[in-house]
């Protein structure tokens, strides 16, 4: 990829722009979650929208026998197919939309492009209507919050965009200062300064709130100082059913996690929570990374 493909004008990266990928693979949800984006981004000054698709490359077909697949016209054919996409989205919001189309794997490719563009986002729908889309769409959305160390947004199926005004961020209370993201996560929060709730929840109910917990609430002030969060300690049997009811009881519109694929947070995203929370919630689920 070169910068014309990507229409970025590198002198402008002086300047502190709010840039977001948006991978499209032209299924139901990941076009709702363009729509999303570009809702959103309508709300944030100076910001602009990458749509992109990867396409994997055909060496043969079904009986083995070589294909002779012409990339450019596959190339302009998805370009083609984005635009219609990006024409759409610009009724939407006074944001840069820009499209790219290129050859490779999802996960691999997007590690390079948020680097490649400084963008600070990566929004992607994520299905929950049957096996199958968890298998052909989640999955996908899944192997990208892993591989990537940048912030992800998942977007739910048939979610609207609502401009965020009551956020819930789970901790685990354990090396805040170490652990907490806080530059993506600020990045984020700064933006739309939603009332802010820090939540707790311990599976088990042996293990009271001790001094420990009590340091690392400080720490925490100290790194969200300006945001006047509310902290909340809940003692429950089940995180996942824990946290959709705090969410579903302070009519919150936004998750935020730290997936950390050993402890607490990064519970939320191993297969028996994932289809719980990840594919059922109608809340988006903002991934931020250690």
């Amino acid at each position: 990829m070169n910068e014309m493909e990507l229409g970025l004008d590198l002198k402008s990266k002086i300047f502190i722009m709010k840039k977001m990928i948006v991978p499209i693979d032209f299924s139901d949800v990941s076009r709702n979650a363009a729509y999303f984006a570009a809702q959103m981004s309508a709300d944030i000054k100076d910001s602009e929208l990458l749509l992109y698709h990867v396409y994997a490359k055909y060496t043969a077909g079904a009986d083995g026998s070589p294909l002779s697949a012409d990339d450019e016209a596959r190339k302009t054919i998805t370009e083609a197919a984005l635009n219609n996409i990006r024409k759409d989205l610009l009724f939407l919001t006074p944001a840069k939309i820009s499209i790219l189309a290129e050859e490779g794997n999802l996960p691999n490719n997007l590690e390079l492009l948020v680097r490649h563009a400084d963008a600070q986002l990566v929004i992607m729908g994520i299905s929950g209507s049957s096996k199958l889309d968890q298998i052909l769409i989640g999955s996908n959305t899944l192997k990208v919050i892993r591989k990537i160390s940048f912030p992800v947004l998942i977007i739910p199926p048939g979610a609207s965009y609502k401009r965020i005004t009551k956020a819930v961020f789970a901790s685990d209370f354990k090396n805040v200062e170490q652990t907490t993201p806080i530059t993506s996560l600020r990045q984020m929060l700064d933006l739309f300064r939603p009332e802010l709730h820090v939540i707790h929840i311990d599976e088990s109910p042996a293990n009271k709130l001790g001094d420990n917990h009590k340091a690392e609430k400080e720490q925490m002030d100290k790194l969200l100082v300006g945001l006047n969060p509310q902290y909340s300690f809940l003692e429950k049997n089940d995180f996942v059913k824990g946290i959709s009811n705090y969410v579903k009881d302070q009519n919150a519109n936004l998750i935020i996690t730290v997936p950390r694929w050993h402890n607490f947070a990064g519970d939320i995203f191993k297969s028996t929570h994932t289809e719980k929370l990840v594919y059922h919630t109608d809340v988006p689920i903002l991934a931020v990374h250690e």
